[in-house]
């Protein structure tokens, strides 16, 4: 978005509206422009947060050699960028003490999996966990997944530098860049417990899983005790 540009009011695009549904009522009209203000202006704010995410000066460089198992043998940070200069890897709960994968973390995945020929126009995708590189490939096969690639954080070197000093099973999301020949990091969510609001999940903003967005569409909406499971009973 061009943040020069003048903007109409959204207030006056909304009123500029001409959609109306069979048998609504005035109220509901005057209500639904109102809320299509609103979200005129969080696409405007969406756009704005990343811009400035975009102009982010140069981050940390890389000067550590990060080594993963992948399905294919071992492999380095640098190469898990192939001939893209943007490398997104998404760090997923399901250390060696885990039974599962984390459901949460599996829901994003699987949002992604089909999606992965369209991301790599663009940029490299990387899945990593700490668990060995076999029990990775089994899960994502028991998923039925077919275009995330998985890696195994052996010695957990990356995990304690960019996840969780403490080597937790923690969710992470981190964006690396390769210019001029250095890689650096670029960013990395970092909303957390201690950015949480009051009755809220700790999440990041936008969500990177495609489920809380539609559900946020619903009256129902997200609910506040409910997650995305593994496995459902047959039929619901």
């Amino acid at each position: 978005m061009n943040t020069t540009a003048k903007l109409i009011p959204s207030t006056e695009l909304a009123q500029q509206n001409p959609v109306r549904f069979p048998n609504e009522s005035a109220e509901y009209r005057k209500a639904r422009n109102a809320l299509l203000a609103e979200e005129i202006e969080l696409r405007r704010h969406i756009e704005r947060v990343a811009e400035q995410r975009r102009g982010l000066p140069a981050g940390g460089e890389v000067t550590k050699r990060y080594t993963f198992q992948g399905e294919r043998g071992p492999v380095t940070l640098a190469e898990l960028f192939g001939d893209k200069d943007t490398l997104v890897i998404y760090s997923y709960m399901f250390g060696p003490q885990r039974e599962q994968p984390c459901p949460m973390c599996t829901s994003v995945m699987a949002s992604w999996d089909h999606k992965v020929p369209d991301i790599e126009q663009r940029v490299a995708l990387a899945m990593i966990a700490r668990s060995p590189i076999d029990r990775l490939v089994a899960a994502k096969k028991a998923r039925g997944w077919t275009k995330l690639k998985v890696y195994a954080d052996v010695d957990g070197d990356f995990t304690r530098d960019y996840v969780s000093p403490e080597d937790a099973d923690a969710p992470g999301y981190s964006v690396f860049t390769r210019r001029d020949g250095k890689i650096r990091h670029f960013w990395s969510s970092e909303m957390y417990a201690l950015s949480v609001d009051p009755g809220q999940d700790p999440r990041g903003a936008p969500d990177l899983d495609p489920l809380w967005t539609l559900l946020d569409t619903t009256p129902e909406g997200r609910g506040a005790d409910w997650y995305p499971k593994l496995e459902y009973p047959e039929g619901k």
